[in-house]
């Protein structure tokens, strides 16, 4: 990549989500952003990314970009400032920025934490075969570590403590900080095309925690049974039956979950990036998931688990923004930053909102505080941006040299799935099991697609789930050469 575009996709530059129409030209970028801006999902003062940055990021030509700010700067919706980049406008003519529901005043109220020994989106213990000591990590569901961002967060956290209220050290609301849910409903909105609002999002002690929560709730009403994908983690799939409830497994294929074949009182769904076959929910799976809610009063329990890491196109819209009343949103800091942070935040219909704050209430009361003031400063403060786009520049990087080393000393193995996230579907000649063994016992750390099924079917498609994440740079390389000499190459 030039030196000039690799300084662009670390730039300052805020990631923004936008629905274009099929010519994508400027009178469609310029009716995006106004239904944006109109409906306060990019609030005044939101910094957009450069037009060099949005037009690499649409597949646009950049004069397209500035033609649209140029002609949204004259008509006031935005400004341009030298030094400042162009924003939101202050305007006071704004939609209500909570259009899709009245807010309502809920009362404290919360259920089971988090098991502390589980990672929210990492192998379980019975997924992989066990080694004393791992050379190199392979196995899905984790980030690289090492580039987190330690001294923009230390900065974060000497802005934000000093300049906290007293009262953010005490027992506060179970929802979370209000900095916290007000910054995470403007990056969901502008980012992930969510429809937020603070009062709606509820802060958690990570990923796991919020399926706890969403589970009790839904069995304490009646549910019995939830929809889930056929592939997906042992570890969800307990913790769904430790509140009472038949996880149901549907099939899924190319097109993602089947969603003609959803049953039950909800269903657990990875629409952006299907975990760990790779694959997005197709459009008409999408309307005919959020029609089979709203006919049946279930709820969709979307898993956006590494939406923010797609590296082909423009990641694809948060399913929740459909129906914000029919799904129920989830989010993790566990792959864009760390999954040590332990914060998580769901996106919930009204009905939902004071349920699931009492289950939170008697969990853990609420999340720890002071890493969600900081977490709130790092955001605003546009770190969060600079570092996703950092790791997406890093994790595609990583994906582009695993496939082509593949191709040239694998060319038999395919590589299956989207450009996108932190792992890699690889079909494979041969007993996927046998090559997972023999992975561990020279101290490389791999999955089976088998051990990623609802249940086990060792005779079916042979692949292995290679993440591509977790090795700190040094050792990629080696970690890779001795993946190619267990493919047998």
């Amino acid at each position: 990549m030039p030196a000039a575009d690799a300084a662009e996709a670390v730039g300052t530059g805020a990631d923004l989500h936008l629905d274009l129409g099929a010519r994508r030209g400027r009178n469609d970028l310029i009716q995006a952003l106004h239904e944006s801006i109109r409906s306060g999902r990019l609030a005044p003062g939101t910094r957009l990314p450069s037009s060099r940055s949005l037009a690499k990021d649409l597949g646009i030509a950049r004069n397209t970009v500035a033609d649209a700010y140029g002609q949204l700067v004259a008509e006031g919706w935005l400004t341009a400032r030298q030094g400042s980049g162009t924003q939101v406008a202050d305007r006071t003519t704004y939609a209500d920025r909570t259009t899709f529901a009245n807010r309502t005043t809920v009362a404290d109220r919360t259920s089971v934490a988090d098991r502390a020994t589980s990672a929210d989106h990492g192998a379980s213990t019975s997924q992989l075969p066990t080694a004393t000591e791992w050379r190199y990590d392979l196995a899905p569901g984790s980030p690289d570590v090492s580039t987190f961002p330690r001294s923009e967060w230390l900065a974060a956290a000497r802005k934000a403590l000093p300049a906290a209220p007293n009262e953010a050290f005490g027992y506060g609301d179970p929802r979370g900080r209000i900095e916290l849910r007000r910054t995470i409903a403007d990056y969901l909105a502008r980012a992930r095309g969510v429809r937020a609002d603070p009062e709606r999002i509820l802060i958690c002690s990570g990923y796991v925690q919020a399926l706890n929560l969403l589970s009790e709730v839904l069995a304490s009403q009646g549910a019995t049974t939830i929809a889930v994908e056929e592939f997906g983690y042992d570890l969800h799939w307990d913790v769904i039956r430790s509140r009472g409830l038949d996880p149901v497994p549907v099939p899924v294929d190319e097109q993602g979950v089947r969603a003609d074949l959803l049953t039950g009182q909800a269903a657990l769904l990875t629409p952006a990036h299907q975990m760990p076959l790779g694959v997005p929910l197709a459009p008409d799976r999408r309307t005919a998931a959020v029609e089979w809610a709203r006919e049946t009063g279930a709820i969709l329990i979307e898993d956006d688990y590494d939406g923010e890491f797609r590296y082909d196109r423009q990641p694809v819209g948060a399913l929740q923004a459909l129906d914000p009343e029919r799904v129920a949103y989830t989010g993790t800091a566990s792959k864009s930053l760390a999954p040590g942070l332990r914060l998580a935040w769901m996106v919930l219909p009204e009905h939902l909102m004071e349920p699931v704050l009492a289950a939170k209430r008697t969990a853990d009361l609420l999340t720890a505080t002071l890493d969600q003031l900081i977490l709130a400063e790092f955001i605003a403060a546009g770190h969060y941006d600079r570092h996703v786009r950092r790791a997406r520049l890093h994790y595609r990087r990583r994906r582009d040299h695993l496939v082509e080393l593949l191709a040239v000393r694998a060319p038999a193995v395919r590589v299956a799935g989207i450009s996108a996230g932190l792992h890699v579907l690889l079909d494979v000649k041969g007993e996927a099991k046998d090559m997972v063994d023999r992975a561990a016992r020279q101290g490389l750390k791999v999955a089976s697609l088998d051990s990623y099924r609802f249940k086990s079917d060792p005779s079916a498609r042979q692949a292995l789930v290679v993440g591509y994440g977790t090795p700190p740079d040094h050792s990629y390389n080696g970690a890779l050469d001795l993946l190619c000499q267990v493919l047998g190459v």
